[in-house]
C-alpha cells in the first residue's frame, strides 16, 4: 500500500483550463469600436472579459496532514480546508473516495462548516459531499442540530434553518431540511418534518408525513402592529383652559 503525507496539496489542472480559454477568449474577442469623438485611429478599448464559472476556479486542499492511498483510490486529512473561490469547506477529519475532484465523494467529520456563494453557509457534525465536474454539486449534512443560513437576495434579512438532516442541492438551488425542520425568513417561522427552501425563489414547501399526527406549524410575526397599551388607554381629557384675567380698574 502506497500511503505517502503532505502539508498542502494543490489541483492546478483547472487553473490551467482557465488560463487556456481566457487565452482562447482573448484571441476570439471582437475589437470594440472606437467611443465617440474619440481621434481617428485611435485603437479601441477591448470589453473586458468575464470572470470564469466556479467550476474552472483551481480548487486548494490545506491540511494538518495527509495520507493517500493509491491502490484503493481513498484519501485522508486531518484538519482540512478545501477552497474554491468563494466556497469553502473546513472540519477536523475528511475522507475522499476518489483523488481528483471531477467525480469524487468527501466524508468530513468533526466541527464541519460549509461557506456556499452567495453569502451562505452550513454547520453540522457530519457532511458527505459530491464533487462533480470540478465543483461541489451536493452537499448532505447531518447534526444535533444541523444549522443553515442564506442571506435573503434583494433584502438585508437572513433566512435561519436547523434540522437533524439538511440536503444542499447547488444545481437546484434547494435546501432541504427534515426531522426536526425550522426555517425562519428573518421575521415569520414554519417548522415540519420536511422543509424545502428555494433559494432563488425565496419559496418554503412544507410536508407532513400521510398517515402521521406530525403538523407543519408556521408562526406569523404581525406587521407595523398597533400599540394595544396605548389604545386601552383612556383618553386624557382636554386641558383646561387658563382663566380670563380680571378687568383692570380705571
Amino acid at each position: 500500500m502506497a500511503r505517502s503525507t503532505a502539508r498542502t496539496r494543490r489541483v492546478s489542472a483547472c487553473a490551467l483550463a482557465v488560463c487556456a480559454a481566457s487565452a482562447a477568449l482573448a484571441r476570439a474577442a471582437p475589437e470594440a469600436p472606437a467611443p465617440a469623438g474619440a481621434p481617428a485611429g485611435a485603437p479601441a478599448k477591448a470589453p473586458p472579459l468575464p470572470g470564469p464559472p466556479s467550476s474552472q476556479l483551481p480548487i486548494t486542499i490545506d491540511a494538518a496532514s495527509a495520507s493517500v492511498d493509491y491502490k484503493t483510490n481513498t484519501l485522508e486529512y486531518k484538519q482540512v480546508v478545501i477552497t474554491q473561490g468563494p466556497t469553502r469547506v473546513q472540519a477536523d477529519r475528511a475522507h475522499a473516495s476518489g483523488l481528483n475532484f471531477a467525480n469524487s465523494r468527501w466524508t468530513f467529520d468533526g466541527n464541519v462548516r460549509i461557506d456556499t456563494e452567495p453569502h451562505g453557509n452550513l454547520r453540522a457534525d457530519q457532511a458527505v459531499v459530491e464533487f462533480r465536474d470540478n465543483h461541489i454539486s451536493r452537499a448532505t449534512v447531518t447534526g444535533k442540530p444541523a444549522t443553515f443560513e442564506q442571506e435573503r437576495p434583494g433584502t438585508q434579512q437572513v433566512a435561519r434553518g436547523r434540522a437533524n438532516e439538511i440536503v444542499y442541492d447547488v444545481t437546484e438551488g434547494t435546501v432541504r431540511l427534515s426531522s426536526d425542520a425550522w426555517l425562519s425568513d428573518g421575521q415569520n417561522e414554519i417548522s415540519g418534518p420536511l422543509l424545502v427552501y428555494n433559494i432563488k425563489a425565496q419559496h418554503v414547501q412544507a410536508a407532513a408525513e400521510p398517515g402521521t399526527s406530525e403538523r407543519v406549524h408556521i408562526v406569523i410575526a404581525p406587521q407595523n402592529a398597533p400599540n394595544i397599551k396605548g389604545r386601552n388607554e383612556p383618553a386624557k381629557p382636554p386641558p383646561n383652559p387658563a382663566p380670563n384675567p380680571p378687568p383692570n380698574p380705571h
